[in-house]
């Protein structure tokens, strides 16, 4: 049996930010220096490098799951976002490593945890509680959970936040954004500072565990009408800025559904994709972090179970009239109207060159695939979320673009790829155009 990439341990999460630092910097360096390797061998041969793939080489994704897995925070939650986007693009070996990121982190060893948990209940805590298991039963980027049972027998998910997390936010993004300028991922005259100050604002809201407790009970409220979710319950009494404690819920990770007969698949994925429509068209209010991780499925009760509120994010009632005005001009073909649309909402603007907002609209027409059929569309056959990932990359490479969508758009942008990307991995079939109908 061969030695798995990825294994979980127990290691002190490094809380300095020189510390934090010299980890990123060693990283970036080695990171960088295979590049220019490889890279070097590809020009010597007479091969125009490729970036994407000089970058998320085998050794170059073991060394960044390991290192971000070791450091979790800010640069973990980047790592998981390199993870999703990396799909087909990358060798099977190399998403295999990534992957573990969506899910798995090394974990606090028991020392560290029991001093943040006296930190947060007190130094008698475990008066509160028959069981609690030292051990968790997940470790992510910026907290992990653990199984306990409270002295009154309520069966519970705790989830502790990492010591130090909320003060590395700021400097391990002017990290991760070093890494991109100098590695040339950032297209030439991008100005990235506002995507950073924006991922700051999320980090800081995600860190806070007394906003995602409200905004987990909040979408229990929303969705107690909807028996096919299972949204966990609220535990206050326990629940401070740096724990959040809920009630347990079974079901395993979303993308084991692969192997599930193609009904279970199908109903999965149709039921997250009428919740974000829910999401946008009636609640005005959205999980806007796709990552897998976050949905389970009981097996038992049919249920998807929603997990991690912290990135939750109000969309107003206009912002829900332009996407609907878009989705029309987009199911109807009508390219004129799809481009006053795209307007309206920022997906270009009146300076944006002509190229570059042809491209775009190339690339929402190819998104509005699946919408226009009235039959179920079959993710799994299509190719369509890797030719969307081919057409942004390459208009990411052209180095010039400029424009820069508004920050609501881009979080309901990433969701709704996400969901693509999803159906895509579960190989499921959905007829999307039923779904969207009541809300055009």
């Amino acid at each position: 049996m061969t030695k798995p990439p990825f294994e979980q341990r127990g290691l002190p999460v490094p809380r300095g930010r020189l510390s934090r630092l010299a980890r990123f910097g060693g990283l970036t360096g080695r990171v960088l220096g295979t590049m220019a390797v490889s890279g070097g061998r590809q020009i010597a041969s007479g091969q125009r490098p490729d970036l994407g793939r000089l970058l998320l080489t085998p050794g170059n994704a073991a060394r960044i799951t390991n290192e971000l897995a070791q450091m979790r925070g800010a640069a973990m939650k980047v790592g998981q976002l390199i993870s999703m986007e990396a799909g087909d693009l990358v060798p099977p070996d190399v998403a295999e490593m990534l992957a573990h990121l969506r899910s798995d982190a090394h974990f606090m060893p028991p020392k560290q945890l029991k001093t943040t948990l006296v930190h947060a209940w007190g130094p008698d805590f475990m008066q509160r509680f028959e069981r609690f298991d030292v051990r968790p039963i997940a470790a992510a980027s910026i907290g992990q959970v653990h199984r306990a049972t409270t002295a009154e027998g309520q069966d519970l998910a705790i989830k502790v936040q990492y010591p130090g997390v909320r003060r590395s936010i700021d400097s391990d993004l002017r990290n991760v954004g070093a890494l991109l300028r100098m590695s040339g991922m950032v297209p030439r005259g991008l100005d990235i500072g506002p995507l950073l100050d924006e991922a700051r604002r999320q980090l800081h809201e995600e860190a806070d565990y007394d906003r995602e407790g409200q905004a987990l009970a909040r979408f229990g409220g929303l969705l107690s009408d909807a028996p096919d979710y299972h949204v966990p319950r609220l535990h206050a009494g326990l629940t401070t800025r740096d724990v959040l404690a809920m009630s347990f819920a079974r079901g395993t990770p979303i993308e084991e559904l692969h192997t599930a007969p193609q009904q279970v698949r199908d109903r999965a994925v149709r039921l997250l994709i009428d919740l974000v429509l829910r999401e946008l068209f009636e609640f005005h209010l959205m999980q806007t972090d796709p990552n897998f991780a976050n949905y389970r499925y009981d097996a038992q009760t049919g249920k998807v179970v929603l997990l991690d509120f912290g990135a939750t994010r109000a969309f107003g009632p206009q912002m829900a009239a332009q996407y609907r005005t878009l989705m029309r001009a987009g199911v109807a073909g009508d390219r004129q109207a799809v481009r006053a649309a795209a307007l309206d909402i920022g997906f270009i603007t009146t300076d944006t060159r002509r190229d570059h907002a042809e491209t775009m609209l190339d690339m929402f027409d190819m998104a509005m695939e699946p919408l226009r059929k009235p039959t179920a569309f079959d993710f799994g056959a299509s190719n369509l979320a890797a030719r969307l990932r081919d057409r942004g990359l390459a208009f990411g490479m052209e180095r010039e673009f400029d424009t820069v969508p508004p920050m609501n758009t881009l979080f309901l942008q990433r969701k709704i790829a996400g969901m693509y990307l999803l159906a895509s991995r579960l190989r499921a079939r959905v007829a999307i155009a039923p779904l969207i109908a009541p809300w055009m």
